[in-house]
């Protein structure tokens, strides 16, 4: 099997073991993490395949044909920037799984669990991976919607639902301006794939479109990764269950606006507009972030504002443009994946173990749990960079990009010292405060983990201290063909634990003082940030909620003044805005061909044929009653259809002539079983405004038609038909074909619309007939009441 099957084959598989998890769950219990593993791991070994091709510079890709017609491909891009995102989402996920095992042993709804994990992960192993512009927007979706599987697991609960439809809500509205931004770069460059879009960086940048792209692009990443004012969904994802949590926050779907800002850097970035916004927005969240994770107590809640505050360092990365930016972007988001993943596990063992996951209830567990203290405090030095963990080669990189004296460089040093000195804080006092100081008792009694839920974060911690031992075997095929990726040229990553003298050290020391005396007075700045969050108030998560109130109060007005009931108010708005408006307007520019309106260019029998016609809109208007309305109807669509027969069209003129008749016959047989009132009596006032509706209609009609008939004419489906209604249709009468064959879907659809009139027929006949039998019935009962003697 050739690699382009292979590589299909891998992203189909979680779906796959997403079928059979329920199933082999409820065969082998818990247990059946350790086979459902398999199928990330073997996605992971496929793809370890592709590092040495990768790190010599050459770019994968492959696929099929998708929709000839749109050029729209199922197309992968293997690179440095996908492989790594890939390698992360298949090993983590792996030990994701194997976690889920042990933390959800005995759960009712451990397969459901399974099946929505897996998904979620093929899901966001297409997205990363994604050639197409369709295809990434397909897997893009798809990861809203599974993580709304997944965070409103635990659907009994009220505060899982909320944070599963607000997680919903805000990637899923983002994912349609991202939609709208791809259509744009379609539409500028001619191209539906990255791949080839590499190429039109310029042309990009220098069309009128550009800021809306960006924009557009802007808002699905931003509401994915969770920046600042949008961030409020993701501290509110910690009702689903640890592993999910773990997961989502370590190496898929918040990373995933980062990741396509670093795929779109090489031909949107370099801008402006590009290093202005991503660093605005990106070191705001970043501090805010930072200082909402002081505020909280719960484990969970800190590690997610932290995420959300990395989230934002990344961002703010990605867009600086300055040396070493990029490097350090991508050395600090494999450091995140790797201590995140292992201190959110870490957090759901506490909690699992103990029966509490808040930070001020937890203490003395170092003895009882000390492999957990081990990873925990192996994970918390990586995050605060220190050696020799990654997550020290990540720091000294980004302060050797912030390393400037320009002004630009120093505010954004500065506030990623303030940044990453609170993250520093926040780190050790969940690696610490549990484990460390006098024992506290906890609502179960604290003991080590079994193997399935530690198996996980012990790897993930020592692979943070392996690959920074490693680090120029890490960098030569991993970091900088990410890197060059990213960049959209050459870039080499040479960090390694000798840090960088100078002003990088500088700053890398600052950061770990104010660290440590940020840890030292964690309590009364959680205090602090309290007052300060009391007095503000009101925030984005409360705004959440004010929007969608107004929204269903916008809804529930706009249907009552929309949809009130009645057919003649409908027919009224559609009438007056599609027919009126939508053909009148649009034709009040250009030329009209010159209509034969004189007798003398039109012969007499075709001109007597036209005044009968006009004749019978008299009779219709001028009728005395309802039926006679009715037949006088009959006589335009006879008209109709002698023009058809002149002009040689007998087919369609006997078609017009059955439609007539059977129309004329059955609304003149509803009218009769309806028993409606004879004629039209309402006052001018009422009729008028029909009046100038029905003219403004026939006059947007007839310059429509004059319009098109003055357009010259195009054969192309004339030809068409004529030469394959024979071959391919097998039929001789091409009008006949079009409709049964050509425009069968059409005619189907058109059947159907017949099929729903004659059923709301049929129910306003019985409506009717159940109305007299009920008054008659209220009749009978009247008069024998009335019969009846007194006793």
């Amino acid at each position: 099997m050739d690699a382009a099957a292979l590589t299909f084959l891998a992203l189909g598989l979680p779906f796959a073991a997403a079928v059979v998890a329920p199933a082999l769950t409820r065969l082998l219990g818990g247990n059946a993490a350790w086979l459902l593993a398999l199928a990330p791991l073997a996605i992971f070994m496929h793809l370890a395949g592709f590092i040495p091709e990768v790190a010599a510079g050459e770019i994968v890709t492959g696929g099929y044909i998708w929709i000839p017609s749109f050029n729209v491909s199922f197309s992968w891009l293997i690179d440095g920037l996908s492989l790594t995102f890939a390698l992360l989402i298949s090993g983590i996920g792996t030990l994701i799984v194997l976690y889920s095992g042990g933390y959800l042993k005995g759960h009712p709804d451990q397969g459901r669990f399974f099946s929505f994990i897996l998904m979620f992960m093929g899901s966001m192993q297409g997205l990363v991976v994604s050639d197409s512009f369709l295809m990434l927007f397909v897997f893009w979706e798809l990861t809203s919607i599974t993580s709304f599987l997944l965070i409103g697991f635990d659907h009994t609960r009220e505060a899982a639902r909320r944070a599963a439809l607000q997680a919903l809500v805000v990637t899923g509205g983002g994912g349609l301006a991202l939609l709208a931004g791809l259509l744009i770069l379609w539409n500028v460059s001619g191209v539906t794939q990255f791949s080839l879009l590499l190429s039109f960086g310029d042309e990009l940048k220098q069309s009128p479109f550009y800021l809306a792209a960006l924009l557009l692009v802007l808002g699905g990443a931003f509401t994915k990764s969770a920046q600042f004012p949008f961030h409020f969904w993701l501290p509110n994802a910690m009702e689903a269950p640890t592993p999910v949590s773990a997961y989502l926050h370590s190496a898929t779907m918040v990373k995933a606006g980062v990741y396509l800002l670093m795929r779109l850097n090489p031909v949107l970035g370099g801008t402006t507009e590009w290093q202005v916004l991503l660093p605005l927005f990106g070191v705001t969240t970043l501090v805010a972030g930072a200082a909402l994770a002081v505020r909280q107590t719960d484990l969970k809640m800190m590690l997610a504002y932290t995420t959300m505050s990395s989230l934002g360092l990344l961002v703010m990365l990605t867009g600086l443009g300055l040396p070493y930016a990029i490097e350090a972007a991508v050395l600090y988001l494999v450091a995140h994946a790797l201590f995140k993943g292992a201190l959110f596990m870490v957090a759901g063992i506490i909690d699992h173990e103990t029966g509490t996951r808040d930070l001020t209830k937890l203490g003395g567990l170092r003895r009882a749990m000390p492999l957990t203290f081990a990873i925990a405090l192996a994970a918390a030095l990586s995050m605060g960079g220190l050696p020799p963990f990654f997550g020290f080669l990540a720091k000294e990189e980004i302060y050797a990009a912030l390393s400037g004296f320009d002004r630009r460089s120093m505010v954004f040093a500065a506030l990623t010292i303030l940044g990453n000195g609170l993250m520093f804080a926040v780190g050790f006092a969940i690696a610490l405060k549990p484990f460390m100081g006098p024992k506290v008792d906890t609502p179960r009694h604290a003991h080590e983990a079994p193997v399935l839920l530690w198996i996980g974060p012990a790897i993930l911690a020592a692979k943070g201290l392996s690959i920074a031992l490693m680090s120029g075997l890490v960098h030569r095929f991993v970091t900088s063909p990410m890197a060059s990726a990213v960049a959209g040229e050459p870039r080499t990553v040479t960090i390694s634990l000798a840090p960088h003298i100078g002003v990088p050290l500088l700053l890398s020391v600052v950061t770990l003082a104010v660290g440590v005396v940020l840890f030292l007075n964690l309590t009364r700045l959680r205090a602090a940030m309290a007052v300060i969050l009391a007095d503000i108030g009101w925030g984005p998560d409360r705004g959440f909620d004010q929007f969608i109130r107004g929204l269903v109060r916008f809804a529930v007005a706009a249907t009552r003044r929309l949809q009130g009931g009645r057919l003649d108010n409908y027919m009224t708005v559609t009438f007056l805005l599609v027919a009126a408006v939508m053909l009148a307007l649009p034709l009040r520019y250009g030329e009209f061909p010159r209509a034969p309106f004189f007798p003398g260019d039109v012969p007499l029998h075709e001109f007597a044929i036209m005044a009968i016609a006009v004749l019978g809109l008299f009779a219709v208007v001028l009728a005395a009653d309802r039926l006679t309305a009715i037949v006088s109807l009959g006589i335009q669509g006879f008209a109709v259809a002698m023009l058809f027969l002149l002009y040689g069209a007998p087919d369609l003129a006997f078609t017009q002539f059955m439609i007539e008749t059977l129309s004329v016959v059955v609304l003149a047989l509803v009218m009769t079983r309806l028993r409606l009132s004879p004629s039209d009596h309402r006052p001018l006032r009422q009729k008028l405004p029909d009046f100038t509706i029905a003219l403004a209609c026939g006059i947007g009609f007839g310059l429509f038609l004059l319009r098109v008939t003055g357009v010259p004419f195009d054969a192309t489906l004339t030809d068409f038909f004529n030469l394959y209604s024979k071959s391919i249709a097998h039929g001789a009468n091409v009008v006949n074909v079009i409709i049964v064959d050509f425009r069968g879907t059409d005619t189907l659809g058109e059947i159907a619309v017949v099929l729903v009139a004659g059923l709301s027929i049929l129910s306003l006949v019985r409506l009717r007939a159940g109305s007299l039998r009920r008054g008659e019935t209220r009749e009978i009962a009247a008069a024998d009441a009335n019969t009846k003697e007194p006793v």
